[in-house]
């Protein structure tokens, strides 16, 4: 071929370039550490952690070929640190285009938070403010292990093989300037094992090796498969040819310079140069797309709701059954914090003095397998101040657990309906509280990036850190909304009698509008220091906490409902308003409802007018009793019809 065939291939495929690009890298999880610090939008910090992404992720950067930076940008207290990583088997291009994803994708997966850890199969980010490098050893990392396991007959082979294989790769990795190394081993006559090990490139060759020791002992011994991935050191193994034999060499020294006089130099380097750039350029794209459909058809992928999403990738930390049980010390009575529909909950406290909140599913609990991941799957994508953070989980043989960060107030309910205690909840911190609920259940809805509908908002599911802010937990029930979907419909009625909206808990219709209803209520318990399942009597007549303070709202009489721990401490408008805006959010129709970014607005600006509500849902009335109410804007009457619907399909919590 001549030099103008070459330079016209060599056009054709830069002309390609931009449909080749930014090939979504493959996502492994992330990391938000507990009690990490946030910060403002507009902030030192801020600006100095755009910056540190911008240079990190510059598409001109020379360090892309090198395969990693670090950068320290600013001064303290506003100091970033950074740094990317990616695997040296792969070209530079990947290499920029996982970096140029994994900046945009961290952002939204750790909001605001100063720490954060991301990880794909191609690369990996890190920034934090302080510096990490400083103490590179670490015990906090991902583990994703291939579902099938060895048979029992090859097992012992299998792991002698591997650990030889191991440890020799370990050693080469950390002897090596690049702290990179792959090997393969025969683990029977027509199978190998195939071994990648990596370490940061600023590690000692002491603490490379330490690392990945250390990540040795965590393999486990029956599975023909797995990642193993730390912030300081990172190991995968499969029985398959997972990595780029190809780039995974040190790049060959450059030809040298032409001589003077030699007129064709310059075309016979073209020559054999070009067409060897074109070759590894399309190796790499191929093999990249090898190594994700085939990680695709080896790891078991576990739907939640249909959407795809698996445990695996959760982005927690998988917990050994043996460290949560020493953590409990097996599960001990004395460290029993409370006890729902689906199991017990625990306090656990780590060696490195980590407390840890346990929950521990009954094993004939009615949350299933499905339940189980679902609940995974949702929380491990949510960051936010008014959420409870998953931690990690174990799924072991029978036993599904789920660690959770330990607030040490426990849940609302706790305080709320205690006689003695509920005077620790001044009206300011319940005006505390309920604000904060919005705001998580506002982050749920449309804030994540996802529409997730908790379908289970009460008291209970209500916990308190140590100043008192609320976080919500437990989705076991949650569900995520497709990008254009508003509402479902399930046969499976689940929840708590009391919280669910009548189109809920009669047809099985549930949307955002279902969670504004519970907080409705939620908003009317938090006032009242009463159940709302609780019977009321009033004018010979009963009911439940909606019905009792429909009646005293249509009687000019609301501050009756107000808890008289509170005595005179309170400011009546804002408990007024508060009824108000709770019973608009109990209205019988969904689409009467206020969204819950509209509740927000009601809560913090005390200028926005309110509609007029009308009887709510469930609203039990005396036999022949009509109730007639001026509409808000044509003065006509409305007649408020018997509510006489049965709840069935109640899974009680």
């Amino acid at each position: 071929m001549s030099v103008y065939g070459f330079l016209f291939l060599l056009s054709f495929l830069t002309s390609l370039r931009p449909s080749l690009q930014f090939l979504k890298p493959t996502y492994v999880g992330y990391v938000c550490p507990p009690g990490t610090h946030s910060y403002l939008k507009n902030s030192t910090y801020s600006s100095n952690l755009q910056t540190l992404l911008f240079s990190l992720s510059s598409e001109n950067s020379p360090s892309f070929s090198l395969g990693f930076q670090s950068l320290t940008i600013g001064q303290n207290p506003d100091m970033v640190f950074g740094l990317f990583l990616c695997r040296r088997d792969l070209s530079p291009d990947i290499c920029r285009d996982c970096v140029i994803f994994a900046v945009n994708d961290t952002r939204k997966q750790c909001p605001n938070g100063k720490e954060a850890l991301i990880y794909y199969d191609e690369c990996m980010l890190r920034y934090a403010d302080r510096n990490f490098l400083l103490d590179p050893i670490t015990t906090t990392g991902i583990l994703i292990m291939n579902q099938k396991n060895t048979t029992a007959n090859q097992s012992d082979r299998f792991n002698d093989v591997l650990l030889s294989l191991m440890n020799e790769t370990a050693k080469e990795a950390a002897h090596s300037s690049r702290k990179f190394a792959v090997n393969k081993g025969n683990f029977t006559s027509s199978q190998n094992i195939y071994v990648l090990v990596q370490c940061l490139p600023d590690l000692t060759r002491e603490n490379c090796s330490s690392c990945l020791q250390q990540t040795i002992k965590k393999l486990p011994r029956d599975k023909t498969g797995g990642i193993l991935l730390w912030p300081s050191c990172t190991l995968r193994y499969e029985l398959y040819p997972f990595y780029n034999e190809t780039l995974r060499q040190a790049p060959p020294p450059p030809p040298p310079p032409p001589q003077p006089g030699n007129k064709n130099s310059y075309v016979i380097i073209i020559a054999i140069v070009v067409p060897l750039a074109v070759y590894v350029l399309l190796f790499a794209v191929l093999s990249s797309f090898y190594v994700i459909n085939r990680a695709e058809k080896t790891y078991e992928t576990a739907a939640a709701d249909d959407d795809g999403d698996d445990i695996t990738n959760a982005g927690s930390l998988q917990f050994d059954f043996k460290a949560i049980e020493a953590a409990t010390n097996k599960f001990s009575e004395s460290n029993k914090l409370g006890q729902g529909g689906f199991g017990q909950v625990y306090k656990g406290t780590f060696p490195n003095g980590l407390q840890v909140a346990v929950k521990r599913l009954s094993k004939t609990s009615g949350q299933g397998e499905k339940e189980f991941k679902n609940e995974v799957i949702v929380v491990a994508k949510l960051q936010h101040k008014n959420l409870v953070k998953l931690l990690g989980f174990c799924f072991e043989r029978e036993e599904k657990i789920l660690v959770y960060e330990f607030l040490p107030n426990k849940g609302l309910d706790y305080f709320l309906f205690d006689s003695t205690l509920k005077s620790q909840l001044e009206w300011t911190r319940r005006y505390n509280i309920i604000q904060g609920i919005a705001r998580g259940i506002i982050y749920l809805h449309q804030d994540s990036g996802l529409t997730i509908i908790h379908r289970d908002l009460k008291a209970s599911n209500i916990l308190l850190d140590d100043d008192m802010n609320p976080k919500i937990a437990d989705f076991a029930m949650a569900r995520i909304f497709g990008m254009d979907q508003t509402e479902a419909n399930t046969k499976r009625v689940v929840g708590t009698y009391g919280y669910m909206s009548p189109e809920y808990a009669r047809y099985g219709q549930f949307s955002m509008k279902s969670d504004v209803y519970s907080f409705g209520v939620l908003v009317l318990e938090i006032i009242s220091g009463k159940k709302n399942n609780s019977l009321y009597q009033m004018n010979d007549s009963a009911g439940n906490l909606v019905t009792y303070t429909w009646r005293l709202w249509r009687n000019g009489s609301p501050l009756e409902l107000v808890d008289p721990s509170f005595q005179e401490n309170y400011q009546v408008n804002d408990i007024t308003r508060c009824i108000h805006i709770a019973l608009l959010c109990v209205q019988e129709e969904a689409e009467d409802r206020p969204t819950m970014s509209a509740i927000n607005q009601m809560l913090t600006t005390s200028s926005i007018a309110l509609a007029i509500p009308q009887p709510p849902g469930f609203f039990f009335r005396r036999r022949h009793e009509e109730v007639r109410e001026a509409g808000p804007s044509t003065g006509s009457s409305v007649l408020c019809s018997i509510d006489d619907a049965s709840i069935t399909h109640v899974a009680p919590r």
